[in-house]
Formats: structure tokens, sequence, C-alpha cells
């Protein structure tokens, strides 16, 4: 998993972009485990101890397809390797801090009001309904099954 957030410039087809990340990837090589940790403890990943497997759990499926539904830029490291472009160009004082910050607000704003006049939650209902047959197969087979609450 630190390996595809590693090499997640290699995904990207525009040169320029590919190039800014190239050397760093998504994240940081001393942030890399902290995402992690953090997507293991707010329940999006689930780690088989004994294996070493990663899998997503239903909530991260749920989540993966809400973004995928709404805002697929989000899931694109070209997103992430723009963004760098930007600050670079900060760093560079090619722009303003307050210009890189002002076009990042308006792509946050932009989508947010996409996703609030959007209805996609009756579209997400079926791939909800397609993930959660094979969660509940895992919690009856390993004894916890059941309603929860």
């Amino acid at each position: 998993m630190i390996l595809a957030m590693e090499n997640a410039g290699q995904l990207i087809e525009d040169e320029e972009l590919r190039a800014q990340i190239k050397g760093s990837g998504i994240g940081t090589s001393a942030t890399r485990a902290e995402i992690l940790k953090k997507l293991f403890n707010i329940k999006y990943l689930a780690l088989n101890k004994k294996t070493q497997v990663i899998t997503p759990t239903l909530l991260g499926e749920m989540i993966f397809d809400v973004v995928n539904c709404s805002i697929r830029q989000l899931l694109n490291p070209e997103l992430t390797a723009s963004w760098e472009k930007g600050l670079t160009y900060v760093a560079e004082g090619s722009i303003t801090e307050q210009e890189y910050m002002d076009k990042l607000e308006h792509f946050v704003r932009v989508r947010t009001r996409q996703v609030e006049a959007s209805n996609y939650q009756y579209n997400l209902r079926q791939f909800f309904d397609a993930a959660a047959v094979n969660y509940r197969k895992q919690e009856r087979a390993s004894g916890q099954g059941g309603k929860k609450s």
C-alpha cells in the first residue's frame, strides 16, 4: 500500500504533472504510515493480522463509492500533482499564496455545491447493496452475525 502511494505518479499520463510528484508520490515518507493508521482507526480499512492483507471495510467501500460518484477527481493522483504544482509556483513566486488558496477554495466550493445539488444517494444504493452482501457473509462466517445498531 505504501509502495502504491509512493509510485502514484506512474498512473498520471500528463508528463509535467507526473514529474511533479515523481519524487514524492502521495504523502511523504513520514506521513504515509500515519495516513494508513488513520484509515484503520476510522474503520475504512481492515488488516488481517495473520496474512497482513489489507482490505476495505464496508464503510470504506461506501466512502469510495460516494467519492467516485460525486467528486471522482479526488481519486486521481493528477489532482494531487496539480496541487503540488501550484505549491511549487507559490514557492517560486510565480503566483501568490493568496492566488493559490483562492483557486483551491474555488475547487472545493464548486465541488461541494455540485454534491449538495445532486441526488447521488439513489445511485449509490445499488453499490451499497452489492458490497453489503459480501460483508454479511463474512460476519456470519466469523460468528459476528446479527443486527448491528
